[in-house]
């Protein structure tokens, strides 16, 4: 009888090892990240939830010519504050009226420049995505990852847009390209340069278009965590 028992408890434990085994396999294929969490983490993505608020400034260099807008957005709350030389806007993002309508398109262009990383996990289900490897980038001509996304026709300021991400083996986006309502050539092109951390974000600073000579930059940066 104790030699059944054992025999028996081995066998048991067999089936409960062996489920573990699946159990754990299954558990590893579910926390796989898609290419899109990818490079979103790639940036440091696992601190955004900890961003109190965000400021930054958005600056274009074109020719002679300088512009820039500042802002001050709280993620939790969603409170925006927009600053310009002859305007100042604050509003929330769950109550954006005709008044408020164009400094949230701005908000939302400006913001989409310092973390688009990140809105490939925000925006999922709004856009298709493809991923393509040995792709050539558009300035560097160096063989990179390509990552698509094409919003959808209905919703957003733009809809139907499309951007092309360009990225190596570490995920880290190096250059995009934007395809203004999925046209078949690039609208823009330019770098991403310049990572900075701030708190476990990482952020390119500095985007250079070689093609208009123009660039489009980010200062007075400054992200409190809680």
């Amino acid at each position: 009888m104790k030699k059944f028992t054992s025999v028996f408890l081995l066998v048991s434990l067999s089936i409960v090892s062996c489920k573990n085994g699946q159990q754990e396999k299954t558990e590893t294929v579910e926390k796989e990240k898609t290419i899109l969490e990818k490079v979103a983490y790639a940036h440091g993505y696992e601190n955004w939830g900890d961003v109190q608020q965000i400021q930054f400034t958005f600056n274009v260099d074109r020719d002679t010519t300088h512009f820039e807008r500042n802002w001050a957005w709280e993620p939790d709350s969603q409170e925006v504050s927009m600053r310009m030389a002859t305007d100042t806007v604050n509003f929330n993002r769950t109550s954006v009226d005709s008044l408020s309508m164009k400094a949230d398109a701005s908000f939302i262009n400006d913001k989409y420049w310092l973390l688009a990383p990140y809105q490939l996990v925000w925006d999922q289900g709004n856009f298709e995505y493809e991923h393509q490897e040995g792709a050539t980038a558009p300035i560097s001509g160096t063989k990179m990852h390509k990552l698509t996304i094409v919003y959808g026709n209905e919703g957003g300021y733009t809809p139907g847009d499309a951007y092309d991400f360009y990225f190596g083996d570490d995920y880290r986006v190096k250059e995009w390209s934007f395809r203004k309502a999925n046209a078949p050539e690039p609208s823009m092109s330019t770098t991403w340069e310049d990572y900075k951390d701030f708190g476990g974000l990482l952020i390119a600073t500095m985007h250079n278009n070689p093609g208009s000579g123009s660039k489009l930059y980010f200062t007075d940066l400054k992200v409190a965590m809680e």
